[in-house]
């Protein structure tokens, strides 16, 4: 009898489909964890989350982390990593991690960066020397970091930006996703996926997808959005890729992680997110709440008593008040760890209530409902009904 070959390192199940929308639940099992969908992976860019340690991360239940591919390319640097066996091991994370490319730094590091078919030359941010990221180098660097999900390099521009460059970036995102297949040598331990790029074009998008989806790959990222475009404009291009990525395979909007994108996104059909947001905004001394945010800066925290949110069950809001996080926010150093701690909680608890609502057939009764305790008086963004509107979650004439 002849040996069953090994089982892909990625493999993705859908288990519950909306009956209304796009939104669905999803098993993706990975060499270090098995990650529920949709999902959001907390962004750690040198292998650490700012404020949070792996320990606290696992007692959240988060299965799954974003870290930067052109950041520790550069420091600690490939040999490094590759004697610690990889990133897992060196920063004693044994759940799943997924690697950006390092194309992002073309549009954030612009300024110390050049652009060609090669590549992307960089002057790094560190010492000011020279380092080319081409597809290869991005390949070897998420090899040796080890991530379960790499992402290929691709051409970045921000969305701002019209005319020819568009279509060339898309064309050159395409023949360096081969350049990134060719160059993977771990295929059996990890997976790639390429992005689809095309700015807010929908035939170019479309174009990128029927060529990308010839790959042989495990998964797809949406690239190229949330710089600067309209919610019009994203909105649409979202639903347009999601329309024509395969539906056995998991979809990743890469960089979106307000809550109500989040929410909207998910109805469309996104599986993945990643953002900075919940620790970025927790070092300015914010807590996410259902309303938004809460500025415990502010004076009217000082004799609050209360948790952050009653509903949370996270170390922060089992321990601390209002009051005490407003007496060190900003201040002491240990605020932005436990604000960072709920902040990635609630991400957390966003898309799991999302999951039992999808998984139970109410995913529009549970949108409507997030809608109004998130914008409660004030009007809900055009922009957000008429995509909602898109995947029948009709929220014109909601109470409240």
């Amino acid at each position: 009898m002849s040996p069953q070959p090994e089982t892909p390192p990625l493999t993705y199940k859908v288990i519950a489909q909306c009956s209304t929308s796009k939104a669905r639940v999803g098993v993706m099992s990975l060499r270090h964890a098995d990650v529920n969908t949709p999902v959001f992976m907390p962004v750690g860019t040198q292998g650490t989350l700012k404020g949070i340690h792996p320990d606290q991360l696992i007692a959240l239940d988060c299965r799954i982390l974003l870290a930067n591919t052109y950041h520790l390319g550069s420091r600690p640097g490939i040999e490094t990593l590759k004697k610690a066996g990889g990133l897992h091991k060196y920063m004693g994370w044994p759940r799943a991690i997924l690697t950006d490319s390092g194309g992002f730094q073309m549009v954030s590091l612009l300024q110390l960066a050049e652009i060609d078919e090669t590549g992307v030359n960089f002057n790094s941010p560190y010492d000011g020397s020279s380092c080319m990221l081409s597809p290869e180098h991005s390949i070897t660097i998420q090899n040796a970091i080890g991530a379960d999900i790499m992402m290929q390099l691709d051409d970045v521009i921000k969305t701002t930006i019209t005319g020819p460059r568009v279509e060339e970036a898309m064309h050159r995102t395409i023949r360096w996703v081969d350049r990134c297949i060719s160059a993977h040598k771990r295929d059996d331990e990890q997976s790639l996926f390429p992005i689809v790029q095309g700015g807010l074009d929908p035939e170019l998008r479309k174009h990128c997808v029927a060529k990308l989806t010839e790959r042989p790959v495990r998964g797809f990222a949406i690239g190229g959005l949330s710089g600067g475009e309209s919610k019009h404009e994203f909105w649409r291009t979202v639903h347009t890729c999601t329309d024509l990525l395969p539906n056995d395979k998991p979809r990743y909007l890469m960089g979106v992680g307000f809550a109500a994108d989040l929410v909207v996104c998910v109805a469309l059909g996104v599986d993945m997110f990643d953002c900075v947001f919940p620790t970025r905004t927790a070092r300015f001394g914010c807590a996410l709440v259902d309303s938004g945010q809460l500025n415990l800066k502010q004076q009217k925290y000082a004799l609050d008593l209360r948790p952050i949110d009653e509903n949370c069950h996270c170390s922060t809001c089992k321990m601390y008040t209002r009051s005490y996080l407003h007496h060190i926010a900003t201040v002491e150093p240990v605020a932005s760890s436990l604000l960072s701690i709920h902040n990635v909680a609630y991400q957390l608890r966003l898309m799991n209530g999302m999951r039992e609502a999808i998984t139970n057939d109410e995913f529009p009764k549970f949108v409507r409902s997030f809608m109004r305790n998130h914008f409660g008086e004030d009007p809900i963004p055009q922009w957000i009904i008429d995509a909602l509107e898109a995947v029948k979650i009709d929220l014109q004439g909601m109470e409240g």
